[in-house]
């Protein structure tokens, strides 16, 4: 493949919702570039796209794909991603480098709830959006409900550029209202005749043919102008008008395609190298420190990592984008991340597993290279007196969590290594050593997302493992005041032990101002501050310690052994065994041996005042709580919202557009461990769910009780 210039280079990720025909779609259009003699399928497992042993096992896109194709003296580099919302990482990855974005439709479902997730990260990288309405063969298809949800959804920015003559089984022709043509494909596709438009297609094509002009129109004041004067623009003007409101996100046109016949996907291709726009004419990428870089083959070299991936009898391959400058082979290049140096040994072009070697890439290239050292997705590399490092990307927060261990106790080191390099190929596997729960656990976006990860593991690394249950980060707390002292006396020859503390206890919350006194059984204790330490855990939620000694009674240097064996405790709550937090410690009196007082006494005197007090002071058991959003089909609404309910779920808020519900609701922890199973299982797949922790609340006291007695079990099991 030739050297493209900067000019000549478009970037596309391709979008929609699994099963919508994206790598069907990307093997047509491989096919119609001249990059492969022959289409391969997702039923044969042959497909450029989908060629990893794990797609090829479970028929669905794992990873986003990488091709190009060189179409009227453009490189058209596109990135294949796959539509499930488990393997959205890929999606939002791919937005971050490309240009725009192409968003495949189902024309049996119109709207569906993947396209509108990835719809938002479009609208997060402020990327142009083309929509293909696909499968208008498929006896189901149905046109005008697409169009219809599109428009309801995005209002007039939705401007169809085609339409089908016929949709279904018969499908063989569209009308094209910017060129003001028909197409007409034979059986086998590719290449169509073109004809005039017919009499009884003229008023509905000249419809939507103003529609359209009137959209690009509106991009530009001398074309609106231009339009006013004569009624009318012509096709070049209505394709600079319709570039502009690519690049300002005010149109998104429609096209019609059959990906699996090969019809219309050359004129889709003739449109994205003829009007998307090349990556020059694109807002510059901002670096962290506020520097604008732009795509200049002149500028320094600076290369941003997007993907990795460990590819058979290769190793690992690195994905990039060329950010500034012209790279070549033999360059060394400074990891920004890391400052340690690079040498990019080979430079390729990318066609799925197929890798083309080239000399050099221009700015605003997309390539892949091998064996380098320290490059993790986000770095970069850049060359020498070039500091550029580029925002991290925002990857949505975990849906899917599962304890994991290896089967044989031999291979956990292996493990830990393996979900490491996983992490840095998806950085939505998330890996957690939980010192808490004792459990390794991995997080993802659902089911699906770790049954790949636990497949990939067992295939490719041959580390058989296990999944189950994983515990509940629950917290503990105290809801009224108490008080407790304890004498830690110890004589055995020689120099003893001696140390005792005198404290109160009591819930804290942010900006509760500290007593003047407390009263416990008719006597009461004064209370004046000498010192405050306002600790926030690790684990959340704070400690408040106040020195309230009076007198000498308890020397300062002893203090800081009091605080140490309060917070030992605090890391083990008396219930359940979990991290205690928000409670303010109150120490106002105590005694010390002027030889035996030592900080270990006085520790150990500290820690075990307060578990008393804490025991004393009516604790309850706290549950992590998690904000959902779920976006459901309408006809599915009641069911999902009775499933809500059986989840302890408290239902915040409704609303709805374009046949979606969207349902927010509080949901405890513990009963969203299979939900993204369940919701996949009530709505046939339809519908998506975002969780984001809330905070902690107190768990209903059936559910304590149950708690309680699980570690009181667990504890007479260990002894």
């Amino acid at each position: 493949m030739k050297v493209y210039q900067t000019e000549e280079i478009k970037n596309i990720s391709i979008l929609g919702s699994s099963g919508s025909g994206k790598t069907t779609l990307a093997e047509a259009m491989l096919f119609e570039g001249g990059v492969i003699k022959r289409r391969g399928t997702v039923e044969a497992g042959n497909t450029v796209s989908d060629y990893f042993p794990v797609e090829k096992d479970y028929g669905y896109s794992v990873f986003s794909t990488l091709f190009s194709v060189e179409w009227q003296g453009r490189k058209l580099n596109f990135l294949d991603c796959p539509g499930s919302d488990d393997f959205v990482g890929a999606a939002v990855s791919s937005l971050s480098v490309t240009d725009t974005a192409l968003m495949v439709v189902n024309a049996q479902y119109g709207i569906e709830v993947g396209l509108i997730n990835q719809f938002r990260y479009t609208e997060q990288f402020k990327k142009p959006v083309i929509f293909i309405i696909n499968q208008l063969d498929h006896e189901k298809a149905d046109f005008d409900n697409s169009v219809a949800q599109l428009q309801e959804r995005y209002g007039s920015k939705a401007v169809p550029v085609q339409y089908p003559v016929t949709v279904g089984t018969g499908f063989n022709e569209i009308v094209d209202v910017l060129k003001m043509k028909m197409y007409r494909w034979k059986p086998e596709g590719g290449v169509p005749d073109v004809l005039d438009i017919p009499e009884q297609e003229q008023e509905k094509a000249m419809a939507y043919h103003q529609a359209l002009v009137e959209a690009a129109a509106e991009n530009d004041d001398a074309l609106m102008e231009k339009f006013f004067d004569q009624g009318t623009l012509s096709e070049e003007e209505m394709r600079e008008g319709i570039r502009l409101g690519l690049v300002s996100r005010s149109i998104f046109p429609i096209f019609c395609v059959s990906a699996l016949k090969d019809m219309c996907v050359r004129r889709t291709l003739e449109f994205l190298g003829n009007i998307v726009p090349c990556t020059d004419k694109m807002e510059p990428a901002i670096t962290n420190e506020g520097e604008e870089v732009k795509a200049d083959s002149s500028g320094p070299v600076s290369l941003l990592f997007f993907k990795s991936a460990i590819e058979p009898h290769i190793g690992e391959v690195d994905y990039f984008k060329v950010m500034s400058g012209t790279v070549k082979e033999g360059d060394d290049l400074i990891n920004a991340n890391k400052e340690s140096k690079e040498r990019i040994t080979q430079l390729y072009v990318a066609a799925g597993a197929t890798r083309e070697k080239v000399a050099e890439m221009k700015a605003g290239d997309i390539g892949a290279t091998v064996k380098l050292k320290d490059v993790k997705v986000g770095h970069s590399l850049n060359e020498k007196g070039c500091s550029y490092t580029y925002p991290e990307v925002q990857y949505p927060e975990p849906k899917y969590r599962r304890a994991i261990k290896a089967v044989n106790s031999s291979d956990a080191e292996k493990l830990s290594e393996a979900l490491t390099r996983m992490h840095s190929e998806d950085p939505t596997w998330i890996v957690e050593q939980s010192k808490e729960l004792k459990q390794l656990i991995v997080h993802g976006q659902g089911e699906f997302h770790l049954r790949t990860l636990k497949w990939r593991l067992e295939n490719n690394d041959k580390i058989p493992v296990e999944f189950y249950e994983p515990k509940i980060p629950y917290r503990e707390t105290i809801t009224k005041a108490a008080r407790a002292d304890y004498r830690h006396k110890k004589q055995s020859g020689g120099a003893g032990q001696f140390g005792e503390v005198h404290l109160i206890v009591e819930p804290y919350e942010e900006g509760t101002p500290l007593p003047q006194s407390y009263k416990f059984g008719g006597q009461e204790f004064k209370i004046t501050a000498r010192d405050t330490q306002e600790i926030s855990l690790d684990w959340g939620g704070k400690l408040v310690f106040v020195n309230s000694i009076v007198g000498g009674a308890i020397d300062a240097r002893f203090l800081p052994a009091i605080l140490k064996g309060i917070m030992s405790r605090l890391e083990q709550g008396p219930l359940t065994g979990s991290y205690a937090r928000d409670v303010r410690v109150v120490v106002y009196d105590g005694k010390m041996h002027p030889v035996d007082s030592n900080e270990i006494s006085f520790m150990l005197a500290g820690r075990n005042a307060f578990s008393e007090a804490f025991r004393n002071a009516n604790p309850k058991v706290l549950e992590p709580i998690y904000d959902v959003t779920v976006s459901v089909p309408a006809d599915y609404m009641g069911d999902v919202m009775s499933d809500l309910q059986t989840r302890r779920a408290i239902i915040m808020g409704m609303n709805s557009a374009a046949g979606y519900e969207k349902i927010q609701a509080k949901v405890p922890l513990k009963e969203l461990s299979s939900y993204s199973t369940s919701l996949s299982s009530i709505t046939g797949g339809r519908a998506s769910f975002t969780m984001k922790f809330s905070g902690y609340e107190l768990v209903p006291t059936d559910v304590q009780e149950k708690l309680l007695a699980d570690y009181a079990a667990e504890k007479e099991k260990d002894e």
